[in-house]
């Protein structure tokens, strides 16, 4: 079963994501903005454990979010993402997945670079 990486818990009702896989929060309450490292530190025992298939819930602050994508398009050359989606028609919330492969594009700036 994949897992759900979500970077920051909040407040936020994340019930609905429950259909992507097990909730695992990577970090909780207000963080520095500033402390980068910190949040490499903190997400690297989640990224270790992730596998290509699990998904990243963006949430909290952007740098955070922008580290931890990093992170997991890194060991697995793919992005697999939960966006929260709210319906003003209905008023219904939800998560849509959205996955991005990076290994093509990873070829051809290799490519390039040579």
């Amino acid at each position: 079963m994949s897992k759900v990486l979500i970077v920051n818990k909040s407040n936020h009702d994340f019930t609905d994501a429950e259909r992507y896989g097990e909730l695992v929060f990577m970090s909780y309450g207000p963080i520095n903005r500033y402390a980068t490292n910190q949040m490499v530190r903190k997400f690297q025992f989640y990224i270790d454990k992730s596998k290509p298939d699990d998904y990243l819930l963006i949430t909290g602050l952007s740098v955070m979010s922008t580290i931890a994508g990093s992170m997991m398009a890194l060991k697995h050359g793919r992005l697999n993402l939960l966006l929260y989606r709210s319906s003003i028609e209905d008023g219904t919330t939800s998560y849509i997945e959205r996955k991005i492969v990076f290994t093509k594009q990873m070829e051809k700036t290799n490519e390039k670079n040579k």
